[in-house]
């Protein structure tokens, strides 16, 4: 199977999913009066913690360019580790029908959790606050969101994102013209599946059934003694046809019985 080109873009969905949950958080901010005077989605993208604080740190009298806007998100993938507790048959195999009613064979998905960091940077500790309780909430500690795993046989399955940790860090050092940065990270774990190459079946009928029958149950000396096999008649037909079987008895070994091949009419 190894050197059989696929990509479903598990992971990549995955990734986007999760930071799909976080791009529409407001913060707001009111006067004395309790009026509000400002109302902004806070940006979110994906990369390293690190490199936002570089951008952050860096002098505005060198580059005001490069500085940039807080409040903001960034989140970033920090792990991917097979799950053993999620694990189904290795041999197992399941159909379905691709949008145009052709018959796909796959085996079962491999269960694997994706790390995830979200971190929020913030100046002032209420905007930090602000977005932390808009989003714990729905962590209970997880949280399922649908994800079209593979879309070429609709296969959608809902992935567990679990809140696994929170960690807070006030990162100012230095005098008062450095600029001071809330981080709160957030740790999850995304419980998704990843699929294998999809195989085309056959017409997923059953047309033959075989049965061999031993003279005892010590599988190493046992001696095959019947054979049965039913096939439909005709051999090509359709689950809405008018059709029958035809059974067939073989005998092995030292038997001297045997039965021809008789026909069942349905």
């Amino acid at each position: 199977m190894l050197g059989t080109y696929y990509y479903h873009e598990i992971i990549r969905k995955t990734i986007i999913s999760f930071g799909t949950l976080f791009n529409q958080v407001h913060i707001r901010h009111t006067d004395q009066s309790g009026n509000n005077v400002s109302d902004m989605r806070v940006p979110i993208a994906y990369g390293p913690r690190q490199k936002f604080l570089a951008r952050i740190q860096q002098q505005p009298e060198l580059n005001k360019a490069t500085q940039i806007s807080l409040p903001r998100m960034s989140f970033e993938m920090t792990s991917i580790q097979y799950d053993p507790t999620r694990k189904a048959s290795i041999t197992q195999t399941f159909k379905t029908c691709d949008d145009g009613g052709n018959i796909k064979k796959v085996f079962m998905p491999v269960p694997y959790n994706i790390g995830f960091e979200l971190n929020i940077l913030t100046k002032l500790n209420d905007d930090a606050l602000q977005i932390v309780e808009q989003i714990l909430p729905y962590f209970q500690p997880g949280f399922n969101l649908t994800i079209d795993l593979v879309e070429s046989i609709g296969e959608k399955r809902d992935v567990p994102m679990v809140l696994e940790n929170i960690s807070f860090q006030d990162d100012y050092e230095g005098d008062f013209s450095t600029r001071r940065a809330l981080i709160y990270t957030l740790s999850f774990t995304a419980k998704t599946y990843l699929f294998g190459p999809i195989a085309e079946s056959s017409d997923g009928l059953i047309r033959k059934v075989q049965i061999d029958m031993y003279t005892n149950t010590d599988v190493q000396n046992a001696k095959r003694e019947l054979r049965y096999t039913v096939t439909p008649d005709p051999y090509n037909a359709e689950p809405d046809d008018d059709f029958g079987f035809n059974e067939n008895w073989e005998f092995f070994g030292d038997s001297k019985e045997f039965s021809p091949t008789r026909k069942i009419d349905l």
